[in-house]
């Protein structure tokens, strides 16, 4: 069996925020896996002139632009986290965009003869998208760490961060319907090592009655990076 005739897999990759999905969406790419990044889509589909950014602008007023007629997504960020109808509002403008232009990078990968991608989205769980992927994976750190990490990312103060991170399912609630848990509560080495485990048994988890193949198809994904 070839790479290109093993049946497709979807993964998922999700976490807390700042929790270090981009971390381990890294790593994932860098052993050659497709990884569709829900925030790259998101940016995609607020473009200046896009359809999408209009509508937005026509909900929360022009007072969301910077100058140049870009999206200021702090800006917005401030009145969708303060408010939960308002997260509400803007969620129904660009979540169906949003799951439109992952269909299409889907489509691209299969097309392409991955045997698999990653779907990077923090909003897995929360819109119930995890049940139809073939694997889940959740990226965790200690509630303490993803505090201070929201807090020096974004430049909040603790009750900012937490509104934030309180504006997400928990953590908690995540890991409960995970297939793989990867903890990133200390260094990028240690979820080095962890991607690594996940990786040496991947193939037997999406194909099982083809697992030699499918471990040639990541193989052979690794050495188009190298």
């Amino acid at each position: 069996m070839t790479k290109g005739s093993l049946p497709f897999k979807l993964l998922g990759l999700t976490g807390g925020i700042a929790s270090g999905k981009s971390t381990v969406a890294r790593q994932l790419r860098a052993r050659g896996l497709t990884v569709i990044d829900a925030d790259r889509v998101s940016r995609e589909i607020v473009e200046v002139g896009s359809p999408g950014l209009g509508e937005i602008v026509a909900s929360f007023g022009a007072r969301i632009l910077n100058d140049d007629g870009t999206l200021n997504r702090p800006r917005l960020g401030a009145i969708v986290f303060a408010d939960e109808a308002q997260r509400l509002r803007l969620n129904a403008i660009t979540h169906p965009r949003i799951a439109d232009r992952v269909a299409e990078h889907v489509q691209a990968a299969r097309e392409a003869g991955s045997p698999l991608a990653v779907y990077e989205s923090p909003l897995l769980v929360e819109g119930g998208l995890h049940v139809g992927l073939d694997l889940l994976i959740v990226v965790s750190c200690a509630p303490e760490v993803q505090l201070t990490r929201v807090m020096a990312r974004d430049g909040l103060d603790a009750a900012a961060a937490q509104a934030r991170i309180d504006a997400q399912l928990p953590l908690a609630a995540k890991i409960a319907v995970a297939d793989v848990v990867i903890d990133n509560s200390t260094t990028s080495q240690e979820a080095e090592r962890a991607v690594e485990a996940l990786l040496d048994g991947l193939a037997a988890r999406l194909w099982p009655e083809h697992p030699e193949a499918g471990q040639a198809a990541l193989d052979a994904l690794r050495q188009e990076t190298e």
